[in-house]
């Protein structure tokens, strides 16, 4: 069977009991040795993306697989219990979290006096060892627990993880001190030790106390993961809040009767009523009503939008205004925001190809380790002779080689990047997206619905009457508006529209005839009125007069398009219908000139009114005409000439350069197709948000690449010093912790990533 008839599913697993890369990196090559299975593990997200083909593979063999792994996979197959176990993990996250805390406070109030007896010595009393070693003990066996546990299951099955590093660091150092205080000596009453920092000095053949560093590091590595868990989850807080946002319930009209219902019993067609200040309960179109719409929640537009019958609205906005009865067109996984939350946490589960060397290196990173330490305590036994300096030296190499910082480089800062760019209306759908967003050097913008609105609007109206016609224009635009309204031609409901907007309820229409692509006509209260081209009027004898073909030369130069309006026989008036640029286009142009970006306005439009629209907003290249293979070509073209290429689009007829280019952006008030072609998907119309999405993926990058830099020369440098015993494993457990929290607190601050398009 060819590849392409082979059906792949795919599946997303909520992991539990992974706590470092290794960890993640074991579970995905478990699922990984599964026949047709292609899986990424995210620890961030403690979710594994998986592919499989469901002729060799079911789902329970991949929950088997992490379990064979030492882990416990949600099985989605069970619906009932798939929702069950996802709520009670929700809750199991934030008693974990309480868990940490009560070790870390118990663990803290037992610790300070081991520390305080073990390093001052006008504080050692009589015993004091021994009290010491009561304190200690709770501390290393319960309050270093999660690290033991972690440890164990891995060692059951073969492998070992960074909580193995820390948890035989912690029991040896405690193991030493028992040793010592047993059987050799070091418990014998009144004696008085200090702790040392580096080498202990020779000559005593007394072995020295540990039980102050496996307390303190026990601390500072529960202090480490306990901000760690914090941090993560506030990492993705934003998505979270996001999928949060629907409406819990619907007030739905069944037989005229209002009837509250939860949102899981709403139906695609069941009319909904949406009053001022709730959320619309889903994807609808409005039947009833007009109001102002907030979706600032879900786009980042400040600006409400106005909506009446006719309109398509998206669940979880706020109705702002007045009553709505609304059609719902799409419930449940089937909505805008199920798919916004699909679309970010698939970006969230991927991984960028800065990442895969970091993966590598994690892979083999604990073995090694070990095997360091080894060799670390064999070399100072043989060199020096003496097993309490090699004891340290190798205790402080398993401390502070534990690379957490390495395993959270990249996925933390994937959470909270996608997770802010989500919050702004800015999807990013994948991690290697960023890399594309780096390297991208030209622009391409399309420019119907791009640049500009999308939609034809009466831009002007030149009337020519007698001096004594009261209210002539008015009167002409409500006589032609109400032509135009029998009309499906966009140009003919721009004018409809406008007559609307001004007049309300237009007059009737009698005797109403249409020429597809010429004109329309009817009697109005009793006059007749064509409206149409030039040459529609003239088949029929009629000639504007020369202020009216001048105008008309005017607007049609300058690319835009004409209607003459004749009533009673006499050509009387003139409109001129455009697709207005948007008030945003011409800051967004420079914006993306500002980031050293060569900007192209592509478009199917004659050139004429392509040259119109580039002045209007700062372009100077510009390529018109241009069918949607021509596009493509263009795409191509550029390519060839070694540049990378952006694509912003959102036409159909967009879809195939936005798949083609290097980077492609989707207007996410366009088609489908565009959206799913291309990789940062734009869910407002503002072009503005293009320049912020770059801006925002190259933030995220950076700090990826930072959080990266970090932790390996963190452990590139720190490890020697270990090895040759400049590092006490006390410090070497605050170091490690510390690493992995600065790593995920500068992850944070792409939180307060601002967008240009939210400013006035």
């Amino acid at each position: 069977m060819s590849r392409a008839e082979v059906q792949q599913e795919h599946v997303d697993l909520p992991i539990a009991g992974m706590s470092c890369a290794s960890c993640a990196s074991h579970v995905e090559k478990s699922l990984n040795g599964l026949p047709s299975v292609s899986a990424v593990v995210n620890l961030a997200t403690e979710k594994a993306a998986v592919d499989f083909d469901p002729r060799h593979v079911t789902t329970a063999d991949l929950v088997g697989a992490v379990a064979s792994a030492g882990y416990r996979a949600i099985d989605p197959d069970h619906e009932a219990a798939f929702h069950q176990d996802v709520d009670e993990a929700e809750v199991a996250d934030a008693a974990w979290l309480q868990v940490l805390r009560r070790r870390l406070v118990v663990s803290t109030v037992l610790t300070v006096p081991v520390a305080l007896l073990s390093m001052v010595p006008p504080l050692q009393f009589r015993a004091w060892q021994w009290v010491a070693l009561v304190l200690a003990t709770p501390v290393v066996t319960w309050g270093a627990w999660p690290f033991h546990q972690v440890a164990w299951r891995s060692a059951r099955h073969g492998v070992a993880t960074m909580d193995t590093l820390i948890s035989i660091g912690v029991l040896a150092a405690f193991g030493w001190s028992l040793y010592a205080l047993v059987w050799g000596g070091a418990g014998e009453l009144g004696m008085t030790m200090t702790v040392h920092f580096g080498r202990p000095p020779t000559g005593d053949s007394t072995p020295a106390l540990y039980l102050e560093v496996s307390a303190i590091v026990t601390v500072f590595l529960l202090a480490g993961r306990f901000a760690e868990t914090k941090a993560k989850r506030r990492a993705g807080a934003a998505l979270r809040g996001l999928l949060a946002l629907g409406a819990k319930e619907a007030t739905v009209l069944r037989d005229g009767v209002e009837a509250r219902v939860p949102i899981d019993d709403l139906a695609v067609g069941d009319r909904f009523v949406v009053r001022p200040g709730e959320k619309i309960a889903t994807d609808g179109m409005v039947e009833q009503g007009s109001s102002a719409i907030d979706a600032s929640l879900l786009t980042g537009e400040s600006l409400p939008v106005e909506v009446g019958p006719g309109d398509e609205v998206t669940g979880a906005t706020v109705n702002a205004g007045g009553r709505l009865v609304v059609r719902a067109t799409r419930v449940g996984a089937a909505t805008r925001l199920a798919q916004i939350g699909r679309l970010v946490e698939a970006a969230q589960s991927g991984r960028a190809p800065v990442q895969r060397l970091a993966d590598r290196v994690s892979a083999v990173f604990v073995p090694v380790v070990l095997a360091i330490s080894l060799v670390t305590l064999v070399i100072w036994l043989l060199v020096t002779g003496d097993a309490t300096a090699a004891f340290t030296a190798a205790v402080a190499v398993l401390i502070i080689a534990c690379p957490c910082a390495l395993g959270l480089a990249t996925p933390t800062a994937l959470l909270v990047g996608t997770g802010r760019g989500a919050q702004l209306g800015i999807l990013i759908k994948g991690p290697e997206v960023l890399e594309s967003t780096r390297a991208v050097d030209t622009i391409v913008l399309d420019k119907t619905g791009t640049i500009t609105t999308g939609e034809m609007t009466l831009f002007d109206m030149v009337v020519v009457s007698a001096p004594d016609t009261p209210n002539a224009e008015a009167e002409v635009l409500r006589q032609v508006g109400a032509v135009e309204v029998a009309s499906e031609h966009p140009v003919g409901r721009a004018i409809a529209e406008a007559a609307r907007t001004r007049f309300g309820p237009l007059p009737s229409v009698e005797a109403f005839a249409s020429v597809a692509g010429y004109g329309v006509e009817g009697v109005v209260d009793g006059h007749t009125v064509l409206a149409g081209r030039a040459v529609f009027l003239a088949e029929r004898g009629l000639t504007p007069p020369a202020a009216l073909d001048r105008a008309r030369h005017e607007a049609e130069h300058a690319g835009r398009t004409v209607v003459l309006a004749a009533v009673d026989g006499e050509v009387v008036a003139l409109f001129v219908v455009a697709d207005r640029v948007k008030p945003t286009s011409a800051t967004a142009v420079q914006d993306l000139k500002d980031l050293r970006l060569d900007v192209i306005l592509l478009t199917g439009d004659n050139e004429v009114t392509a040259r119109t629209v580039a002045a209007a907003v700062g372009i100077d290249d510009v390529v018109a005409g241009v069918l949607p293979e021509g596009k493509v070509d263009l795409v191509r073209s550029l390519q060839a000439q070694g540049r990378v290429v952006g694509m912003v689009g959102d036409g159909v007829n967009d879809a195939a350069a936005l798949a083609q280019a290097d980077l492609g952006l989707a207007m996410g008030t366009g088609a489908d197709v565009a959206i799913e072609a291309s990789d940062l998907t734009l869910v407002r119309g503002d072009l503005r948000a293009v320049a912020d999405g770059i801006r925002l993926s190259r933030r995220t990058l950076a700090t990826i690449k930072v959080n990266l830099f970090w932790a390996f020369a963190y452990n590139v440098a720190a490890i020697p010093l270990a090895a040759v015993g400049l590092l006490n494993p006390i410090i070497a457990g605050a170091a490690m912790a510390a690493s992995s929290v600065i790593v995920v607190s500068n992850s944070l601050r792409l939180r307060h990533f601002e967008p240009r398009s939210a400013m006035p």
